[in-house]
């Protein structure tokens, strides 16, 4: 087969493919998910992310190898930062660049019905509902739905267990702690999720 004519056929494909991707594309345009079935997967992402950095990074550089420490004041301690300030980083970090994207709207947070931190505590009726639901319920998500400045939300909390020897530590040993035996599989807050509803 000559060159031009495999450039041919190459030419066609691609075209045909472009044609296939767009139809694609176009489906995908469509909302295809639950507001649940969303949050469910942006948590498993998030708890993920946030298991592996306290566990591989934290905990091992921390607690294992006693090579650096972690600290609220990382910058001026030249420490780690703190899983909590990761997750809240991020968070933020979402929030600025979803703002170029119109159709993709929605927050997170880490809270706690024991917050070390005063801005991490519950201030709705569903945060501190739901906070309070995980904690009594081991393993169980919280659903439920709230509006917010005229806007109703979809509103999934997770529970936020410790999972490293490094979480209870600091979490317990912490002079603003409001608790003081978390033990490690302990619920000590929540992952809270919302997302925009239509209707």
């Amino acid at each position: 087969m000559s060159i031009k004519r495999k450039l041919l056929i190459g030419a066609t494909l691609v075209t045909s493919v472009a044609g296939v991707g767009t139809a694609i594309a176009n489906d995908y345009d469509k909302p295809t998910i639950s507001a649940k079935t969303m949050a469910d997967a942006l948590h498993l992402v998030m708890d993920s992310d946030r298991a592996i950095y306290t566990k591989k990074i934290v905990n091992r550089l921390v607690k294992k190898e006693k090579v650096i420490k972690a600290s609220e004041y990382f910058e001026d301690d030249k420490a780690l930062v703190l899983p909590a300030q990761m997750f809240r980083f991020g968070s933020e970090l979402v929030t600025k660049r979803a703002k170029k994207l119109p159709d993709v709207e929605f927050s997170y947070s880490l809270q706690s019905l024991w917050p070390i931190n005063k801005q991490n505590a519950p201030k709705t009726e569903i945060e501190k509902t739901g906070l309070k639901f995980i904690a009594d319920n081991k393993g169980k998500n919280f659903y439920g739905t709230e509006t917010l400045g005229g806007k109703k939300y979809f509103t999934a909390i997770y529970p936020d267990v410790g999972v490293a020897p490094v979480c209870i530590s600091c979490h317990n040993d912490h002079k603003d702690t409001p608790k003081t035996d978390f033990k490690i599989g302990d619920v000590m807050g929540g992952v809270v999720i919302r997302i925009p509803m239509d209707s």
